[in-house]
């Protein structure tokens, strides 16, 4: 089941959702807009998104937060199911967040390994069919260090293998930031470094790399660096990068935006399927913020603006979901 899974989450033309945001981080996005920082607030931004008429079209998937995954919409459907029945496959953040790692200033290492395998049951239980676990990388003077990458390389694998005992299909998530003034060129040894070893501990765990899907950054400078590389640049580095470490039976990847604009994001993507229409994975996106920054901003907490929010998220999934298959124009958005 979890190969199976992990190819209709990167089926050609269509991408992840990602709105597994923590209720301090969603709350601090409330907060800017003027937004009550409420759980009922929370259910009904998370409603608006998983009714949005005709967003299976675009997404084959989202991540849902424990709190999420747990509520149901206004006639009392649990979010999973209304998920399911748009032909989305629903999954759940499954890390318990990032600590400080000992003796390593600056780096950090992802929790939630201690009763993982009973949470994920009861998460299948409740309608996830895939789990993500992200791990954090920051690139700096000595970063990152040989421990950091080992620690959570380590961390990936064994809750990988989990999941697959479960027969759920993992979403590893090895991310460097892109906090920082490195270029691009430090970003990419960063990735490489990181991969190669999440990719180690994988086999060692010994996890079927054919139900899993990567979501990787994209190699980008840092946001305070003054390189300004274009999109083939990037796709370019990226793709390169990638074909490097990564075996060419990995069902997917699945891009995150990290600080990239929602332009940015869908424009570098496009650049990739276009100068590498047969690379060996489905290049996609896993966005958040990318997919969600214009929905929640003409919401705003306004019940009367749902609509209007709605077909700002489904305008940006079209326009990474063409980005997905080289076929993006810009003239989507100039018309938006």
């Amino acid at each position: 089941m979890h190969r199976e899974t992990a190819r209709r989450m990167v089926a050609p033309g269509r991408g992840i959702l990602a709105m597994d945001e923590s209720n301090g981080t969603c709350n601090r996005r409330f907060a800017a807009l003027g937004i009550d920082q409420t759980e009922e607030q929370r259910r009904r931004y998370r409603q608006l998104l998983v009714t949005t008429p005709g967003l299976g079209e675009y997404i084959s998937a989202a991540i849902l937060y424990d709190e999420t995954i747990r509520q149901t919409t206004d006639d009392g459907t649990p979010m999973p199911q209304v998920l399911a029945y748009a032909g989305v496959v629903p999954g759940i953040k499954v890390d318990i967040g990032t600590t400080a790692l000992a003796r390593h200033p600056g780096e950090k290492v992802t929790e939630g390994l201690d009763g993982l395998r009973e949470r994920l049951a009861e998460y299948a239980d409740l309608g996830a069919r895939f789990a993500k676990w992200r791990a954090v990388i920051a690139v700096g003077q000595s970063r990152p260090s040989r421990g950091c990458i080992e620690a959570n390389a380590h961390a990936l694998a064994r809750y990988a293998a989990l999941c697959q005992e479960a027969d759920m299909t993992p979403i590893v998530e090895p991310e460097v930031l892109m906090d920082g003034d490195h270029g691009l060129r430090a970003c990419a040894e960063a990735t490489s470094r990181v991969l190669g070893r999440v990719f180690a501990e994988l086999s060692t765990h010994r996890v079927d790399l054919s139900g899993i899907v990567l979501k990787s950054n994209m190699v980008v400078p840092g946001l305070d660096s003054d390189e300004r590389p274009s999109p083939a640049e990037v796709a370019r580095a990226t793709v390169e990068t990638l074909g490097e470490v990564v075996p060419p039976n990995v069902a997917g990847i699945a891009f995150l935006s990290g600080g990239q604009s929602d332009i940015d994001a869908t424009v570098r993507l496009d650049a990739m399927n276009r100068l590498f229409p047969d690379a060996p994975w489905t290049l996609t996106f896993s966005y958040g913020r990318a997919l969600q920054r214009a929905a929640l901003e003409t919401w705003a907490g306004d019940p009367s603006r749902v609509e209007d929010a709605q077909r700002r998220l489904l305008h940006r999934a079209r326009a990474n979901a063409a980005a997905a298959r080289g076929a993006y124009d810009p003239g989507m958005d100039e018309a938006a």
